[in-house]
């Protein structure tokens, strides 16, 4: 089942308050977006402090759809439903648009609304928001497009059909008028989703905004500071909170407070223990002051005393022997609905087989902006929560329960994220700011999260076992192959409703598991996907960027290496002679077309980029090769990637060199951003191959600040060389896919530079000293 169809399974079930003046407003800036609040609404900021247009200076405006206006001076506004976190996607989006609708860039806006239930499910994450953003918005640009004509061409009394549109201005019959004077005339013409779905569109040769240069329309008051985000926000009369954690993530109750240290500190209120219906988060505490520094100042000094949940003495070694119990037992966990799942007589026949098993460590996320949100009840009874979110659909139904009231009595106010990369998708951490507002009888309260309560509470990539077989036949072929994973979920915990099933009937956390669902074709295939209990009891499995496809590529990518070298063949040829574009890797219109053989080009062109195998390299320096199709098979980005390194053999420590990557996703809509995020992706997959991971011990994560939790620092990047493959295809992702090769990349090229292979992630100069020892 494809993705969008999977996510339209959750639908909104939550419906808030519609926008309204009183509301939310993003202003419009020549420069881009300002993030602010009407007076009314007790501003942060006062939208004309921004030279912003306020909604009461728009006047007359055309609405062929709901996802934009234009108004009488050809201004053309698109509103967004993505969480813009450093990766442009209002541009992205608007460019679409605009491309369609054939307006100068220059008089493109973009909103990003606020929850209301028109918008249907809010989220940003999967690599999805341009792939599902294409075809609604070229069908709403055609949409006005269409209208503007008939309506310059019913002024005029001639056919439409000999009537044009470019940059914001109608010809026809020798004459001209502007979008801006047709709408002052007055337009009334709406669409029927029929309609929408006919509308022809240009075709690919006739785009003139997307895959260009432009302008991001939001990078001027990102850079000048105009831009706010959530720790930003300012309500008047609101008071400060900082929370204090539970010694467990569930399970835990407050048996005593004793604030009396604290009632010396100047500013500080009341400690408050929460009361949460909706069970996000037992046994918290929360400090209240009239600054932040009151909060966190009385915090320091007041004693909690808590009866911990179960899980208080589980270890990340009790969660991984956990997943090696559950993949031993072989009727556990769902099975993926591949061409041919079961393999039992593949491997009763096989000549020969490899087994090997890989391990990833839990993962935090670290985005830059710690957790925060600010929650309030307004004049209209209505519950206003002002935080960067990334799935607003998800936590607003945990936000009914734990306010007690309808979902249409919340209402969420949208902020740029200071980093999101998945953490921001749960939004937990808005639970105990509106639990204390709540307790407060709606008066408004600022959660902030100092790093250590982030990183305790954050969502983490669960850590991970699997087991890859393969079958060869007596002449060394490829006959079958076996992948069992076992890790916790994130959606299984968060959104059950999200997890298709698989041919046994089991659901299957999707998130879990992509990748090891891949395109090579070995025979029989089976995929098995298994759900650590006691991960999803100790800690709550977070989606973080790339999320299963960065654990499940790390192994299968390994292994093509290793199944390579065991019958002595070239790990290059190896690959290319399994991606074959046919039966079920044949690929299918739109999103997959050519299947394999794309995935087959993007490698091709990545070895002729890096050299590899033809290279002349000095000793202990080697390159290694990886292919993905990040993030899933329903919207492949094919992705391949070629790393240098050097090996200390007395340190142990592993240099990268150099960098190559190639990517096929379809059409390039937005050039910068599109290489900004490959490059981001790569150096996080880079950061989570040689640096980044913790490990938990009595229930909580061992680091709970960058003293001791280590990612990738500037002085480490290595140079890159990024290719787009040309493409008139459908365009997906590609926030995530470039963190996926990296990893698998790296641990082959150091069994090429120095003979050990590594399958456990982090790889740390010390396990690459072990393993030189062995």
């Amino acid at each position: 089942m494809a993705k969008n169809k999977i996510l339209s399974r959750l639908g909104v079930g939550s419906p808030a308050t519609a926008l309204s003046r009183r509301g939310f407003l993003i202003s419009m800036t020549a420069a881009g977006v300002a993030f602010g609040f009407p007076r009314d609404a007790m501003a942060a900021m006062d939208p004309q402090a921004a030279d912003g247009i306020p909604i009461e200076a728009v006047g007359d405006r055309f609405e062929p759809t709901m996802w934009y206006w234009i108004d009488t001076e050809g201004r053309v506004n698109v509103n967004i439903i993505r969480a813009e976190m450093g990766q442009h996607v209002g541009t992205a989006i608007a460019r679409i648009l605009a491309d369609e609708l054939d307006v100068p860039w220059d008089d493109v806006r973009i909103t990003h609304v606020d929850t209301a239930e028109k918008w249907g499910t809010m989220v940003t994450g999967g690599s999805w928001s341009v792939w599902q953003s294409w075809p609604v918005y070229r069908q709403a640009g055609a949409a006005g497009r269409t209208a503007l004509i008939e309506a310059a061409a019913a002024q005029w009394g001639v056919d439409p059909a000999t009537c044009t549109a470019r940059d914001g201005t109608v010809t026809g019959d020798g004459k001209s008028i502007t979008y801006a004077e047709l709408v002052k005339a007055g337009i009334d013409r709406s669409f029927t989703e029929e309609e929408l779905a006919a509308l022809p569109l240009k075709a690919h040769s006739d785009l003139r905004l997307v895959g260009k240069d432009v302008t991001a329309l939001d990078i001027g008051n990102k850079t000048n500071g105009k831009t706010i985000y959530g720790l930003d926000a300012k309500i008047d009369g609101m008071v400060y909170g900082i929370p204090m954690l539970p010694p467990t993530r569930l399970g835990s109750s407050v048996a005593s407070v004793d604030d009396s240290a604290a009632k010396d500190i100047k500013g500080y209120l009341q400690t408050l223990t929460l009361d949460d219906p909706s069970g996000t988060v037992p046994g918290w505490v929360v400090v209240l002051g009239e600054t932040l520094f009151a909060a966190k100042s009385a915090a320091d000094l007041i004693t909690v005393e808590w009866n911990a949940g179960e899980t208080a003495g589980v270890s990340e070694a009790d969660i991984q022997a956990r997943s090696r119990e559950l993949i031993a037992d072989a009727a556990s966990g769902a099975i993926l609905p591949t061409e041919t799942p079961d393999t039992t007589q593949a491997f009763q026949d096989a000549a020969d087989t490899l087994e090997a098993e890989y391990t990833t460590a839990t993962v935090l996320h670290f985005q830059m902006e710690p957790l925060n949100a600010t929650v309030f009840r307004n004049a209209d009874g209505v519950w206003e929560t002002h935080a960067g979110n990334q799935w607003q659909s998800l936590i607003l139904p945990t936000l009914s329960a734990a306010l007690e009231v309808e979902p249409d009595k919340i209402v969420m106010r949208s902020y740029m994220l200071g980093g999101g990369f998945g953490r921001r998708l749960n939004g937990d951490y808005i639970v105990p700011a509106a639990l204390a507002s709540k307790q407060l009888d709606g008066k408004p309260v600022k959660l902030v999260f100092m790093r250590e309560h982030d990183v305790q509470f954050d969502s983490v990539r669960s850590p991970s076992v699997q087991r890859l077989r393969m079958a060869f036949d007596g002449e060394n072929q490829v006959i079958g192959m076996d992948h069992d994973a076992a890790a916790g979920w994130p959606t299984g915990v968060m959104a059950p409703s999200f997890m298709p099933k698989g041919v046994n009937d089991q659901p299957f956390d999707v998130f879990a598991i992509d990748g090891a669902d891949h395109w090579y074709s070995v025979g029989a295939h089976k995929v098995r996907a298994i759900e650590n209990e006691l991960a999803n009891q100790t800690f709550r499995p977070g989606w973080l960027r790339s999320v299963g496809p960065g654990w499940t590529n790390f192994a299968v990518e390994s292994f093509m290496d290793e199944a390579a070298a065991k019958i002595g063949v070239n790990p290059l040829e190896f690959r290319l002679k399994h991606l074959i574009a046919e039966g079920y890797n044949a690929g299918t219109a739109p999103d997959s077309v050519g299947g394999a053989s794309r995935q087959a080009a993007v490698l091709e062109r990545v070895a002729q980029m890096s050299g590899y195998g033809t290279a002349d390299l000095p000793a202990d320096t080697a390159i290694g090769i990886a292919t993905t199709f990040g993030q899933s098979r329903q919207m492949p980005t094919w992705t391949a990637g070629a790393v240098q390194v050097h090996v200390d053999r007395g340190t142990g420590t592993v240099e990268v060199q150099k960098m190559w990557l190639a990517f096929d996703c379809g059409t390039v809509v937005d050039p910068d951003s599109a290489r900004a995020q490959c490059e981001g992706a790569a150096l996080w997959g880079l950061s989570m191959a040689l640096y980044e991971g913790t490990e938990f011990e009595n229930g909580n994560v061992r680091d709970l600040n960058l003293g001791g939790y280590t990612p990738l620092r500037m002085i480490d990047t290595p140079p890159m060389e990024i290719e787009f493959i040309d493409s008139t295809e459908v365009p997906v992702g590609l926030g995530e896919p470039g963190t996926t090769v990296v990893a698998p990349a790296i641990a082959n090229a150091i069994q090429a530079a120095v003979g050990v292979r590594l399958r456990h992630l982090p790889m740390r100069p010390d396990d690459v000293l072990a393993a030189l020892k062995a």
